[in-house]
């Protein structure tokens, strides 16, 4: 389970609460779920009780005391508990929630994290001719697309620096832009031509610092080493494809007709290194993806740089995993080996869409 699926998960439970008279408060139109603070219990937590309390005239301690019998009721919720003024901490049943996780990874392939959070909205982006400019802007596209925007891009060479510029400003550009869609891109400059770098690494060097940071524009984006986070992603990445074929040859996969079971189906909790982690920011995904939608917003102009230290993370926690993929020895394939594989592949499939929205390739071999 995600944590915007989890935020579903709290709000039918609010909905459920309402429903039943147990609650007299409009249902919000989403909620926060994160990582418990200090004190706090179980997989996520979320304050929604501490929210409701004011409209609905109860203590926060006892709003969470009704939302409590409501959201342990959901699926894949084993326990909750209630901690601090009103904080709902959330546990969930891992194996099953880790199965459900790479099962819809691999079944939705490298559009996993896409939605039409934001269909039929365009945004306008007015954009200086700066080489970082651009590549920061086409990224932006491809990850607003990703949650069915459009981003339509206003060039311009000198243009003064605001939050926002005037609607009239844009509107030769839609018949009427909305103000709060118009957003001024305009990122610390690279220092010289990244071209010599080639394209995947010349992205990278200009996507991977927040856009208020310098860029580096060095060879040591291309040299083959840890100690360059591109070449590590997409050798994680490699890895993984190259793991799949082993496997194969070893005559066991994830799904056909050799196997009796579907891999992704099978609850198995997590038991490698950097497991856990690994599906942690798997199912963190699409909220990385999503804050691309907050355009015009400064902290969504970090979208990409946000997505490049995601997929470094992922990375690391995938290579992490790898070496526990395969049998070893006298062992024979098991239901454990299959779920690993299974874990393995979708962590792969994420880097794979990862990279693409960056307009960066993911070789199978490397």
């Amino acid at each position: 389970m995600t944590p915007v699926e989890l935020s579903r998960s709290v709000l039918h439970a609010v909905r459920c609460a309402v429903d039943d008279g147990e609650l007299n408060v409009v249902v919000p139109s989403r909620v926060v779920v994160g990582r418990p603070g200090p004190g706090g219990r179980g997989d996520y937590a979320t304050n929604v009780a501490l929210q409701l309390a004011r409209p609905a005239g109860q203590p926060p301690l006892r709003v969470a005391a009704l939302l409590r019998a409501y959201l342990a009721r959901e699926a894949g919720v084993t326990d909750v508990e209630i901690t601090g003024p009103g904080f709902l901490n959330i546990s969930l049943d891992r194996a099953a929630t880790s199965a459900a996780l790479v099962r819809r990874i691999l079944g939705e392939g490298l559009r996993y994290g896409h939605t039409d959070a934001v269909a039929g909205r365009v945004f306008v982006l007015c954009v200086p001719y700066e080489v970082r400019a651009e590549v920061l802007a086409d990224v932006l596209a491809r990850m607003v697309g990703s949650q069915g925007g459009r981003v339509e891009v206003r060039h311009g060479g000198a243009v003064k620096l605001q939050p926002v510029p005037a609607p009239e400003e844009c509107a030769f550009l839609r018949p009427v832009p909305a103000p709060e869609e118009c957003a001024l891109l305009r990122p610390v400059p690279a220092p010289e031509d990244p071209a010599f770098l080639g394209p995947d690494a010349a992205r990278w060097a200009l996507l991977h610092p927040a856009p208020h940071d310098r860029p580096r524009i060095t060879a040591d984006h291309l040299v083959q080493r840890e100690s360059n986070p591109l070449f590590r992603i997409r050798y994680a990445h490699a890895r993984t494809r190259a793991v799949s074929r082993n496997a194969a040859d070893l005559g066991f996969a994830t799904t056909g007709p050799e196997t009796d079971v579907d891999a992704a189906d099978t609850p198995h909790t997590p038991d490698t290194p950097g497991a856990q982690q690994l599906l942690v920011l798997l199912a963190d995904h699409p909220r990385v993806l999503a804050t691309a939608a907050a355009l015009p917003h400064a902290d969504a102009q970090a979208a990409p740089s946000r997505l490049t230290r995601h997929l470094l993370a992922l990375a690391d926690a995938t290579l992490a995993h790898l070496p526990a993929v395969l049998p070893r020895g006298d062992e024979k394939p098991s239901a454990a080996h299959r779920s690993r594989l299974a874990l393995a592949e979708a962590a792969g499939t994420v880097l794979a869409g990862g990279l693409s929205l960056l307009g960066i390739d993911a070789p199978d071999h490397l």
